[in-house]
C-alpha cells in the first residue's frame, strides 16, 4: 500500500511564504506541517525520529503537488490517502491528525496498523 500525505500548502516559494505568513497571523493552518515540521523548515527532530524507527513509508507532497486523483479522495486537506491497487482512498482525515500533534510515533503507529 502506497501512503500519501498532503499538506494544506503549496511547495512553491511563494506558496511556502505565504503559509508561514499565515501560521504567524494565525490564518493558516496544516495538521500535517505542525507534525512534521512545527517551526523548522528543515522538519522537526521529533518527526525525522519516529520516521527513523518506523517501518512506515509516507510520502510527503504539498497540494499543488498532488495529483488530481490523491486530492479527490481527500475530503479536506492535510490528508493522508493510500493506494491500495483500487484507487486512492483517504486513510487519515484532518481531523484525525490533529489529534496526533506532538506525537509523531502515534501517526506512524496508525498508519502501521492500516
Amino acid at each position: 500500500m502506497q501512503l500519501v500525505g498532503i499538506y494544506d500548502a503549496d511547495g512553491t516559494l511563494a506558496g511556502e511564504l505565504r503559509y508561514a505568513l499565515g501560521k504567524l497571523t494565525g490564518r493558516a493552518k496544516c495538521a500535517l506541517c505542525d507534525i512534521t515540521h512545527g517551526w523548522n523548515p528543515m522538519g522537526s527532530r521529533q518527526w525525522k525520529q519516529a520516521c527513523a524507527a518506523s517501518p512506515v513509508e509516507l510520502v510527503l507532497v504539498h497540494r499543488d503537488e498532488a495529483t488530481a486523483a490523491q486530492i479527490a479522495a481527500a475530503s479536506a486537506l492535510p490528508s493522508i490517502v493510500a493506494h491500495d491497487g483500487d484507487g486512492w482512498k483517504e486513510a487519515l482525515t484532518a481531523a484525525e491528525i490533529a489529534t496526533f500533534k506532538g506525537a509523531p510515533e502515534g501517526l506512524l503507529d496508525r498508519l502501521a496498523a492500516l
